[in-house]
């Protein structure tokens, strides 16, 4: 499968992966300057998979080592999103070893995590594929890594949710309890909220349901809903209209995800592909060069 995941430019994705490179550097890289005090030579590496799985964030790798060293070449021998055999060659690098060594965890690090939730998505996703539900990740990620974790979801195969609280209106429990109902609450934010946002409403009961649909919210979340429960909803609300998004959502497994799409919602939103997500193990090693 060929990736259309987008990563953000560089403006945004710099700023990050700086950070990250000066977490690891700190005052300098004590080993590789302490061998090579007069400047390195050139030098070459590639990585490879030691186990097989989803690789993701090559790109990313690509720019851990143009930000340290512009000279650096790193090639990707594969895309993102292509399935990976236990030893395959997934890219080739050659530039100054300062900058390969010093870049090695960094970029390494950042591929490990994206491949695994990679990999991890295009199990869901292979799950439901030959349904029209969707699969759709949530905001449930690492801090400061959000912008790279939903990437990896896409490449895996996913759609992603909101990215920040700025994308849509979301009326959760909590927001419907401190505005004092659904009615409430679309009708303060209905009031407030710039076109064209839109508004999804959590719903656990068939009457907040009702609710939902009498305030014409865009999309209806039915959380953490039994089966039977959900089925009636999802009849209740394609009786009413056409145009209302559906989506389930609460405790998603690879054991329920099928059965849930089965009932007819357009999407499943799950946090699992990035919080129950291994790490798919890489390496770089280096090479002479010819």
């Amino acid at each position: 499968m060929v990736s259309t995941a987008v990563l953000p430019p560089h403006l945004v994705l710099d700023p990050l992966l700086n950070q990250w490179l000066l977490e690891d550097i700190g005052r300098g890289d004590r080993t590789t300057q302490g061998i090579f005090p007069q400047g390195a030579p050139a030098g070459a590496a590639q990585w490879m998979c030691k186990e097989a799985g989803v690789v993701a964030g090559l790109p990313v790798a690509q720019r851990v080592f143009g930000l340290l060293n512009p000279t650096v070449t790193f090639v990707p021998l594969v895309e993102d999103g292509a399935w990976c055999d236990r030893g395959t060659v997934i890219a080739r690098i050659e530039g100054p070893l300062d900058a390969l060594l010093m870049g090695e965890r960094v970029a390494l690090n950042l591929a490990m995590r994206l491949s695994g939730i990679a990999t991890l998505t295009r199990t869901y996703v292979d799950c439901i594929h030959d349904l029209p539900t969707q699969l759709v990740d949530t905001r449930k990620t690492t801090p400061g890594l959000r912008l790279l974790e939903k990437y990896a979801t896409q490449v895996g195969g996913a759609v992603n949710h909101r990215v920040g609280l700025d994308d849509a209106v979301m009326i959760k429990d909590n927001h419907i309890a401190a505005a004092g109902g659904i009615a409430q609450a679309i009708a303060h934010i209905r009031q407030r909220m710039p076109y064209p946002l839109t508004i999804e409403v959590e719903t656990e009961r068939l009457e907040q349901v009702a609710e939902a649909l009498e305030h014409r919210a865009d999309i209806i979340m039915l959380d953490n809903m039994p089966i039977d429960l959900m089925q009636q909803a999802v009849k209740l609300i394609r009786e009413q209209s056409d145009r209302i998004l559906i989506e389930a959502s609460g405790n998603i497994t690879l054991h329920t995800l099928r059965p849930i799409a089965e009932t007819g919602v357009d999407f499943i939103s799950t946090s699992a592909p990035i919080t129950r997500s291994t790490w798919l193990d890489l390496s770089m090693s280096m090479q002479a060069i010819s």
